[in-house]
């Protein structure tokens, strides 16, 4: 099971968004996963627990500089795009 964050800058609205729009995408590609969400600040310490992290491209930078070798941090441009989450993905190959 893929271990996965969604983060925003308070942990309220932009991630919730973000972890129901990736709900649809590991169920239609049939990945079995676990999705938590949370504000940037937390996901920073939290990253090393997960295999990926999702945030919005303009926060990514508050990862730089992390050791993070066994964590993908993914910046999106459109938080509500389903096509770009499903494309991020395929980038790093995650499958089922």
């Amino acid at each position: 099971m893929i271990k996965v964050l969604a983060a925003c800058g308070s942990g309220m609205g932009s991630s919730q968004i973000i972890k129901m729009k990736l709900a649809n995408v590991f169920k239609k590609k049939n990945i079995p996963v676990e999705i938590h969400h949370c504000a940037v600040s937390e996901a920073k310490s939290l990253a090393k627990q997960y295999d990926i992290v999702f945030v919005s491209k303009a926060l990514l930078d508050v990862f730089s500089g992390l050791d993070l070798p066994k964590t993908h941090v993914i910046g999106l441009q459109n938080l509500l795009s389903e096509k770009e989450i499903t494309e991020q993905l395929e980038a790093i190959q995650i499958k089922a």
